[in-house]
């Protein structure tokens, strides 16, 4: 592997994603290009901070190259999201996908892969939904189980990380089968897991965007790499970060003035099942966000999935607007000697969206919808900025 691809939200970026950069160098990779969520992230939800900090923060510590993993797909379930990254990466030139697992085995997460890509899986899951299964998740991991060869396969299903690490195997199966499968073992806490001492330095983001919450931005220094944290100082300080519960409001606002129409929602990406109508009663019905969601959330529809619908319907995204993969590279910052490495890009390039939109029809659409989530989050932030930041945002290089 000379040249690593990460696939990454830092929301917000911490030692982890620091030791995961380092680990990529030391696999042998010469460069590393991230594809990083822009203005939105996969909990369908603003990111904590803006993508000036998040990419300087991961230039800073060890990326060659940050790409911006469009809003509608980093908006999106495991799969979708999988796809999207891995193909702007390989469209870059990346021959090794590095990423965080529980059961950081390439062998048997690529077996996984095929298993799930297999017409007797896709049988079996049809199956399994048909005859009441209480979650998705539950009725892959059954019909997984039931023709897995290796029992650790089924049981890999189980853990967030491992369901994503396959995601991306598929992804490289289908779209870069030229690209190796780096799994690195996740560092400290697990997804979504709450602080503990026996963590050390390590801690999920979820629980560093909770440290913020109730203590800003010194909270979270014990577990940010040191020369990052200044940059979280200034976006504190700066009121540059996001305020969720304005956030939770100007969502509902916009789902609210979506139910003018008749069937405001039944088009819009991920309606199944009559959810449209789900949808549009509890938007009539919710006076906050939490409540919004509480009233859309179920075993069959979990909160995650629920929230990237209501997302997906206050800004618009339909089903049949967007580009499944990202159509164009769209820099977001790098390392002045890694920039040669463009050249060999196989979509468009350029750190100018304004540009990237003018080259052609799935580009103009895709654009449109990132600026749609741009303009969105800088309204929700603490001091919020005026529409179009990012066609004027700089590109950021370091030497």
């Amino acid at each position: 592997m000379k040249f690593a691809g990460i696939i990454a939200e830092y929301d917000p970026f911490h030692n982890g994603h620091a030791w995961q950069l380092a680990q990529a160098k030391a696999l042998g990779a010469e460069r590393v290009a991230v594809a990083m969520s822009c203005s939105l992230v996969q909990r369908g939800a603003l990111p904590l901070l803006p993508e000036a900090v998040r990419t300087q923060s991961a230039l800073t510590c060890g990326a060659d190259l940050v790409f911006a993993l469009p809003a509608p797909c980093a908006c999106a379930g495991a799969e979708a999201f999988a796809r999207a990254g891995v193909a702007l990466l390989a469209a870059a030139g990346c021959d090794g996908l590095v990423f965080g697992a529980e059961t950081p085995d390439a062998a048997l997460l690529m077996e996984a892969a095929e298993l799930l890509d297999s017409d007797s899986y896709r049988a079996a899951l049809k199956a399994q939904l048909a005859g009441g299964a209480r979650s998705f998740a539950a009725a892959r991991q059954t019909a997984a189980a039931k023709l897995a060869s290796d029992e650790r396969v089924a049981a890999l299903l189980d853990k967030p990380n491992n369901n994503l690490a396959v995601e991306y195997c598929r992804a490289i199966r289908s779209l870069a089968p030229r690209m190796e499968a780096y799994p690195l073992p996740r560092q400290g806490a697990n997804h979504g897991e709450a602080l503990h001492s026996a963590h050390g330095q390590f801690a999920s983001a979820s629980a560093l965007r909770k440290l913020w919450a109730e203590g800003g931005a010194d909270a979270v220094a014990p577990y940010v790499p040191e020369a990052v944290f200044p940059l979280y100082q200034e976006a504190y300080a700066a009121g540059q970060y996001t305020d969720f519960s304005a956030a939770g409001r100007c969502e509902l606002a916009l789902l609210r003035s979506a139910c003018r129409g008749k069937a405001p929602f039944a088009d819009i990406r991920g309606v199944s099942e009559g959810l449209e109508h789900r949808l549009e009663a509890a938007v009539r019905t919710s006076t906050t966000y939490d409540e919004l969601l509480d009233a859309l959330t179920t075993v069959r529809y979990p909160r995650a999935r629920m929230r990237r619908l209501a997302m997906d319907a206050a800004l618009g995204f339909t089903a049949d607007s967007l580009p499944a993969l990202p159509p164009y590279l769209h820099l977001l910052g790098g390392k002045k000697d890694a920039l040669p490495l463009l050249k060999n890009c196989t979509l468009p390039v350029s750190h100018s969206l304004a540009r990237l939109r003018g080259s052609g029809d799935a580009s103009a659409r895709m654009a449109e919808a990132q600026l749609a989530a741009a303009d969105f989050g800088t309204l929700c932030r603490v001091s919020p900025e005026a529409m179009g930041g990012l066609l004027r945002q700089k590109n950021i290089f370091l030497t």
